[in-house]
């Protein structure tokens, strides 16, 4: 009796050597590690933000011998930062900048991104329109300071240093090559039935990438201003060096006031950037869920 209820027990699934559980205990310490992970990495990106605004409130004696002091905390720090700096006016320039090279930018960086991946290049063909991608992304291989120089030279050349345009052009080249990589990989993607329904109906190749395939691509393109604007803002090479009117400071010109020849007021560059990323964060704060539907858009298909 024993052995035929032995038998009738049903048999265990075989399962692979070493292969470990995967039961509920096992999925609980998975979630906790990839938590505890995120929190780490939350912690690196918030620390040096919550650092600058602590410095901010402290006098230059307690930066330079206690800075993680909360005692003598004080608002001369953003007194004087607001009496120094002409914020309206460099909030004013940097608008003005990002606007326009972001916009120029986005445009040249889309129908580059559109002739690359959706037409048909006579004579080379897709060994012609790997060239140019590739000379497009090497780019993105240049250090800015190796472009500082012939950048002046030719814009003391066409007359153009000391002007908005002497930071337009530049901001539109380096951020061209990145835009020109994300938008590749979208339009690559880009569903052959809509663009074949579209010629059905008589589109033409201008409108074929306005009316049909940039509205598919708002996600990535708002993403990509969101991103080249905090760029504008944050940029400092080419502005400390081709802008010398105190008329056209930017944000970043802006902070560096601050730091002399043998001296830094350190409490007051700390208020000063703090005043600086406030925009930015309420921008990206703003946008966030327009920047992770961009950079996620095309990665489930």
């Amino acid at each position: 009796m024993s052995t035929d209820t032995e038998l009738k027990k049903p048999l265990a699934p075989p399962t692979a050597l070493g292969a470990p559980p995967h039961g509920p205990r096992h999925r609980g310490r998975g979630r906790i590690v990839v938590a505890a992970v995120a929190y780490l990495i939350t912690f690196v990106i918030l620390f040096p933000l919550l650092w600058i605004v602590l410095l901010s409130f402290q006098t230059n004696d307690n930066i330079l011998n206690h800075p993680f002091s909360l005692s003598d905390l004080t608002l001369a720090n953003y007194q004087q930062a607001l009496e120094t700096l002409n914020l309206l006016v460099m909030y004013k320039n940097t608008l003005i900048l990002a606007v326009v090279s972001v916009t120029i930018g986005l445009i040249i960086s889309y129908m580059a991104a559109f002739a690359l991946t959706r037409m048909v290049f006579r004579g080379g063909g897709r060994r012609t329109q790997n060239t140019l991608r590739y000379y497009f992304l090497a780019g993105l291989a240049i250090p800015v300071y190796i472009l500082l120089f012939p950048v002046y030279r030719l814009d003391i050349a066409f007359g153009l240093f000391g002007t908005y345009f002497a930071l337009i052009l530049p901001y539109v080249a380096v951020t061209v090559p990145f835009n020109i990589l994300l938008l590749t990989g979208f339009l690559r993607d880009f569903p052959e039935e809509i663009e074949q329904a579209a010629v059905v109906d008589g589109a033409g190749t201008w409108r074929m990438a306005w009316k049909v395939a940039f509205p598919l691509m708002r996600p990535v393109v708002a993403t990509l201003a969101i991103l080249n604007v905090i760029y504008v803002w944050n940029e400092f090479p080419f502005a400390v060096t081709l802008i010398n009117d105190p008329n056209l400071t930017t944000v970043s010109l802006g902070v560096s006031q601050f730091q002399g020849v043998y001296s830094v007021d350190y409490g007051a560059m700390m208020a000063s950037a703090t005043l600086v990323l406030l925009p930015q964060l309420a921008i990206y704060a703003a946008f966030q869920k327009q920047v992770i539907a961009g950079m996620t858009a095309g990665a489930v298909r």
